[in-house]
């Protein structure tokens, strides 16, 4: 029976819920692992632990501390993606999965011993959850182009300085001509590679130049949405990546005089909801709170989307004006059949109204308030319920 009640409880999608937050949750350990187990590893000089320690060659021993730690940073930030439900992320978090169980065997260490358990067992969930990361990635022509251009120039000095490996003092094979274009193009310049011919000067500066504008160019990519984000926040408005942060939430269209009470009602209970409201002035107060809002029209299609709809637990609309109200839900009930919708109506000659648009429940205010001033005045009400909302602070 309690078991029973427990399940019964539960939101309906909680299968999703578990298995997503799992994947989600053991992707983050194992790049924290993955991390941790590669610093530990980059001072060890040589394996003297588990089976593979006599055949892991020494260059492997050298290399694997400083790329098991790299690794762990690309799982990292495949485990970001993951939580933004995004396809890619699942894809990376599933090829970098086996290749940070092999470095930790590789490591040969008893540090590495829970990287490569929790490597196997995090294959297993990341599959089960496969259909719930469907989200496409979609990038900016700004973080295109930002990307390209690092890439290229670090493929255009890489390549042209093994090409003019005779005019330079210090690069012998390709890694040198990596490791002497990353530090000029990031302006470090260590100095223990130079050139030694007016080509080789000029093909420097020229790395120089490019890589210094790439560079600038995948910053500003990155720290322009973080601006944007905080702007969003100032203005009342939320970010895509917030809002793919919503699950098992609670939608409230539209605000008003009616809705003040319901938002601190959810808000005083510690609810995830989010308000959606056309109103600027309006939706900037209730940031100022740290309410989620998203500035929209409540009754268009594509702010409901954005608001994951398909995923709310309860949608929400009382404001002081019935004919929104309406249309809110009736774009509600299109997009989501099977979501409960509860309103109020202010004049009560529309409860069947909002009714026929789509609401399962129509309180109407006429109707209640009527109702509990009499039961009020004639004292035949002891419910405690009434006397709650009827009570004055």
């Amino acid at each position: 029976m309690v078991g029973e009640r427990i399940v019964e409880r539960l939101p309906e999608n909680w299968r999703w819920v578990v298995t997503t937050r799992a994947a989600v949750a053991l992707a983050l350990l194992v790049a924290l692992l993955s991390v941790a187990t590669g610093i530990l590893r980059i001072d060890q000089q040589a394996a003297d632990f588990g089976p593979f320690a006599a055949h892991v060659p020494i260059i492997v021993q050298n290399a694997v501390g400083f790329t098991g730690a790299l690794t762990g940073f690309l799982m990292l930030a495949s485990a970001l993606a993951l939580r933004r439900r995004l396809r890619s992320g699942w894809w990376a978090t599933f090829l970098l999965l086996p290749l940070t169980a092999i470095q930790g065997l590789l490591q040969a260490s008893p540090y590495s011993l829970p990287l490569v358990a929790l490597s196997v067992c995090a294959l297993p969930v990341l599959l089960l959850s496969r259909r719930q990361f469907d989200r496409s990635l979609a990038l900016t022509t700004t973080q295109l182009a930002a990307g390209g251009a690092l890439v290229g120039v670090q493929a255009y000095g890489t390549f042209g300085s093994y090409a003019l490996r005779e005019q330079f003092d210090g690069i012998d094979h390709l890694l040198d001509a990596f490791y002497f274009t990353l530090i000029t193009s990031s302006t470090v310049g260590y100095g223990d590679i130079g050139p030694e011919t007016e080509v080789a000067m000029l093909f420097t500066m020229s790395v120089v130049v490019l890589g210094v504008a790439s560079f600038g160019i995948a910053i500003g990519s990155l720290v322009g949405p973080a601006i944007q984000a905080r702007l969003s926040k100032t203005l009342g408005i939320m970010t895509d990546s917030e809002l793919d942060l919503l699950d098992d939430h609670i939608l409230v269209l539209g605000y008003g005089d009616l809705t003040e009470p319901i938002v601190n009602e959810l808000h005083d209970a510690d609810r995830q909801f989010l308000v959606i409201t056309r109103d600027q002035e309006a939706a900037s107060a209730l940031s100022d709170r740290d309410i989620r809002v998203l500035t929209a029209n409540p009754s268009d299609e594509e702010p409901l989307r954005r608001a994951r709809i398909e995923n709310a637990q309860a949608v929400l609309v009382a404001t002081d004006d019935d004919a929104q109200d309406a249309m809110a839900v009736l774009t509600a009930r299109e997009l989501r059949p099977d979501v409960r919708i509860v309103t109020a109506a202010t004049d009560r000659q529309n409860t069947r109204k909002l009714e026929r648009a789509g609401a399962d429940d129509v309180i109407s205010l006429a109707e209640l308030g009527g109702h509990l001033l009499v039961q009020s005045a004639l004292g035949t009400d002891e419910s405690p319920l009434v006397s709650q909302l009827l009570e004055t602070d």
